[in-house]
């Protein structure tokens, strides 16, 4: 068998050459998971899962598919050495590394920073009280995540607008044209966001306070402690993986009840309470992270096709989200949906998103301080879609109109 390239990119496999196919590919889904529901792209030679059972299993059966892999994805950031990436590691290690940051996103723990997270968004929103026109994505979904993550990990919460342009750069989409040239891009921001943080860490090393640098600073790891590169590491990863999924959990949620369903802004405006159901909704509606990459393990044929040992296959979280056999009336979004909660868009088993508790408190905060203050929005006259998505897909301006 000819030995497959390292870089795996996407789009050849769904054929999607437009940002609104990638922000609405919902429909090749459907016929994915009808004619070919374990699929295998011989141009790139990857499997390709997309039923919910399917995608479950490649997410949390790390003894088959494991993280560790020799191919990523074109669109997936390395930060630092991949074999140190928690995202490449498998238990035990994984576990042991994991446990130096876990304790920070438990319910318990972030409980305590729903008032700061509260009055971000206020700020944010007090910003733009008198305009009548705001950008769901540039006054909000965008400020409120990043200015949390960067006080939970001890950074100025000032230099938002740095960590927004570092991780823009971190995700910027590679094709086989231009993967160099995003690759250089990414490289550079890597080093600018390393040398930020380099002498941060030194002075929390010899001043701690209440935040993850510092606790990172006196973590110990069987028996060692810590190198200020591999906290620079750890704290690139959190602060790229920590803003980036909620501002598009937030924007996508705004769509969601501007376009995909309208009704449900008034009726959440009514009862705050139901918010918190709503972001599940919207987390399985309009995934954040439509696809995670793992490598065959072992032999297998699992899913009844013979999948040999070194393989890669691609787990489409967006299809199994919306996947009729585990979702009534997958396509519609139903905000008393019983089962919501059991999408997979923060990952399954041992690589459960570390930040999901926080994405998810921001989220329906964020959203529940927005609906206080305005009692409807509406989208502009003329208002186009592509014209407002980034080349990944995700609504990077969102302008609308405001009703107090």
């Amino acid at each position: 068998m000819e030995v497959a390239e390292k870089i795996v990119y996407p789009d050849e496999i769904t054929g999607f050459s437009a940002k609104e196919q990638r922000f609405e590919p919902y429909s090749w889904y459907r016929e994915m998971r009808r004619s070919h529901p374990v699929y295998f792209d011989p141009k790139q030679k990857v499997w390709n899962v997309f039923l919910y059972r399917d995608v479950e299993r490649v997410l949390s059966d790390y003894q088959l598919f494991s993280s560790k892999n020799d191919r990523r994805l074109s669109s997936f950031p390395v930060i630092g050495e991949e074999e140190k990436s928690l995202t490449s590691m498998d238990p035990p290690l994984h576990s042991k590394r994991r446990g130096l940051v876990a304790k920070a996103f438990t319910p318990k723990s972030l409980k305590t920073w729903e008032p700061r997270i509260a009055a971000v968004a206020q700020y944010c929103l007090d910003q733009i009280r008198e305009q009548d026109t705001i950008d769901l994505a540039y006054d909000l979904a965008i400020p409120l995540p990043v200015t949390v993550i960067a006080e939970l990990l001890g950074v100025p919460a000032s230099d938002w607008k740095q960590f927004k342009l570092w991780s823009d750069a971190i995700i910027t989409p590679g094709s086989r044209d231009t993967y160099d040239e995003s690759v250089k891009a990414r490289a550079q921001a890597l080093k600018e966001m390393a040398d930020y943080l380099r002498p941060i860490i030194r002075e929390k090393r010899s001043r701690p306070t209440d935040d993850i640098i510092s606790d990172l600073t006196i973590a110990e790891l069987e028996g060692e402690r810590l190198s200020d590169e591999e906290i620079i590491h750890f704290g690139i990863g959190l602060l790229f993986a920590g803003n980036e999924t909620t501002t598009r959990l937030i924007s996508n949620a705004f769509y969601c009840f501007l376009v995909d369903q309208p009704s449900v802004y008034p009726l959440l405006r009514s009862e705050l309470s139901l918010v918190p159901k709503a972001v599940e909704e919207v987390l399985r509606y309009r995934s954040p992270a439509q696809f995670m990459m793992r490598r065959v393990a072992q032999e297998t044929n699992v899913f009844g096709a013979e999948m040999k040992e070194g393989e890669s296959v691609i787990a489409w979280i967006g299809s199994a989200n919306r996947d009729e056999g585990h979702f009534v009336q997958a396509e519609q979004f139903d905000l008393n949906r019983p089962n919501n909660q059991q999408h997979l868009s923060f990952g399954k088993g041992t690589h459960f998103c570390l930040g999901a508790p926080l994405a998810r408190m921001e989220a329906s905060i964020g959203l529940t301080e927005f609906m206080k203050r305005y009692s409807g929005l509406t989208l502009p006259e003329h208002w186009s879609l592509s014209e407002n998505l980034g080349q990944t897909g995700y609504l990077f301006k969102f302008p609308v109109r405001v009703e107090r």
